[in-house]
């Protein structure tokens, strides 16, 4: 998922596709132990998803602090 593209939606709607990417890492790694994961490659792209999310999360958080003034 590129960065434009979460931009793109409402902060309820980066919010859910940050706990679908919590709960794909966690099928995941549970794959990965176990053995049957054939693609390694995802687990990385789930993480950095994951900061993608989250980084785009924390700039709106930081931009609504400062619209209220208290950043000044």
């Amino acid at each position: 998922m590129l960065s434009k593209e979460i931009r793109a939606l409402t902060t309820d709607e980066v919010g859910v596709k940050l706990d679908a990417a919590y709960q794909e890492l966690f099928n995941l790694r549970f794959q990965m132990s176990t053995g049957q994961m054939k693609n390694t490659t995802r687990l990385t792209q789930v993480k950095r998803d994951i900061a993608r999310l989250k980084t785009i999360l924390r700039e709106r958080e930081l931009e609504a602090w400062y619209a209220a003034g208290r950043g000044a």
